[in-house]
């Protein structure tokens, strides 16, 4: 079996394990693993050294929520993520995604800012930025109200409607955006984020729904 396959199976027992939720399950981590691809494969020609660390960064990419600290205590999250990648990749290998799904949460930026990966600071970025990409998903962030918080269709677009414009349609501003890429695909779920809230507020006003 291939690794990819591998990790994909870690992520749905996981999730089943510890009870996460649609919005940060198996669709997600292959949202965050499509966005990594793309910075990735355009950022690579700036940087020559990430050729070599293409492994760590779509391990990071799938597994980065699997020591969620919404769903699980994070010490255990991060225990099982190091026994399920023994003899797959390096111990060293193990040491960096630990380091990069540890620390590259929005909270834990906000709080502490950028940590300090060394030559693996641009894989480290490539997988925040591809979490952060995901976060642009309007109905991702309602799912998450209601599935979490329980709330109505209602209010879970009002709470994200809230959030968005508090946090996500701030982050180019912000200057959470290091690479090119990720910064011009922001512009673009920018918009669409607008988009889908523009149409929530349609349906949402529609009487007879």
């Amino acid at each position: 079996m291939r690794l990819i396959s591998k990790l994909l199976s870690f992520v749905m027992l996981t999730t089943q394990k510890y009870g996460i939720d649609e919005s940060h399950g198996l669709a997600h981590s292959m949202d965050v693993l499509h966005y990594a691809n793309q910075i990735f494969e355009l950022e690579k020609i700036r940087d020559f050294r990430l050729e070599k660390q293409e492994k760590i960064i779509y391990v990071s990419a799938i597994i980065h929520d699997m020591c969620d600290k919404k769903y699980m205590n994070e010490n255990d999250g991060l225990k099982n993520i190091e026994e399920f990648l023994q003899e797959k990749i390096t111990k060293d290998e193990i040491q960096i995604v630990k380091h990069i799904v540890s620390t590259m949460s929005y909270s834990k930026v906000k709080k502490n800012g950028f940590p300090k990966l060394n030559g693996y600071q641009s894989a480290y970025h490539i997988v925040r930025e591809a979490d952060l990409l995901s976060a642009y998903d309007f109905d991702r962030a309602m799912i998450f109200s209601m599935s979490v918080h329980g709330t109505d269709v209602e209010n879970a677009f009002l709470d994200t409607e809230k959030l968005f414009h508090s946090r996500m349609l701030r982050h180019i501003d912000d200057k959470l955006f290091i690479t090119t890429t990720g910064r011009n695909i922001a512009y673009k779920l920018e918009l669409d984020a607008l988009s889908r809230m523009n149409s929530w507020k349609e349906i949402l006003n529609k009487h007879h729904l």
